[in-house]
């Protein structure tokens, strides 16, 4: 059994606990959405293959683009649920960053039907959630719930900003999805931004076109 299976199992009360975790991906891309995940991992209902097909749950961030993908595809064979929430590049101007991020998180969670024995979140307390909850700091690297919401989350958005590409071939959203590449900022000086940027985040290309991001959408 993999430790972060171990991890889960202890946080649930034993080997027939269903745990769900909790992650994000995206938050800091210029381009695109936030997405949160939340994902419920019945053991009870999971034998020993379906543990070892698991068995490389991680912080996505730690995995190469084919590893995350062959396990997004064991996560949605063998997961009780798995929910998405995403939160658009003008929510997250209008409203910030994080309070969104928090949003986005409390929704994914709260959506999971029937409840779980237990919420692993990473990294943050969930104000006004409705589910009872544990912030785990690198909880990812951790627990094999939060490592499958982590892994569900990047796959997810990845697959959309790759998928936008054909629409906004200019920007390269097909190498870099969204992140802040020496690419990505390049092309914004050439082409300037489109509806996908996050007007409100710090990037040296937005400095250099003398972007306001309170009218900057608007044209």
């Amino acid at each position: 059994m993999s430790r972060r299976i171990a991890f889960d199992l202890e946080a649930g009360g034993g080997d027939g606990a269903t745990v769900a975790g909790a992650d994000e991906a995206g938050r800091g891309c210029l381009a695109g959405p936030l997405a949160a995940a939340a994902v419920s991992l019945d053991y009870a209902a999971l034998d020993a293959a379906d543990r070892e097909a698991l068995a490389g749950l991680d912080d996505s961030k730690r995995l190469s683009r084919s590893r995350r993908e062959a396990l997004y595809a064991e996560i949605l064979g063998r997961a009780r649920q798995v929910v998405v929430v995403l939160c658009s590049p003008a929510t997250i101007d209008r409203e910030g960053l994080h309070r969104c991020n928090l949003r986005a998180l409390t929704r994914a969670v709260e959506l999971l039907r029937p409840a779980p024995d237990v919420v692993l979140v990473d990294g943050f307390r969930l104000p006004g959630c409705g589910r009872e909850h544990r912030a785990l700091v690198g909880g990812d690297r951790l627990s094999a719930a939060v490592g499958a919401a982590s892994i569900v989350a990047k796959v997810t958005r990845d697959r959309l900003m790759r998928s936008l590409h054909d629409d906004y071939p200019a920007y390269g959203f097909d190498s870099h999805v969204g992140y802040a590449t020496a690419a990505h900022q390049a092309a914004i000086c050439r082409h300037g931004v489109c509806d996908l940027h996050r007007l409100s985040f710090a990037a040296a290309a937005y400095r250099q076109l003398e972007l306001d991001p309170d009218t900057a959408r608007d044209h």
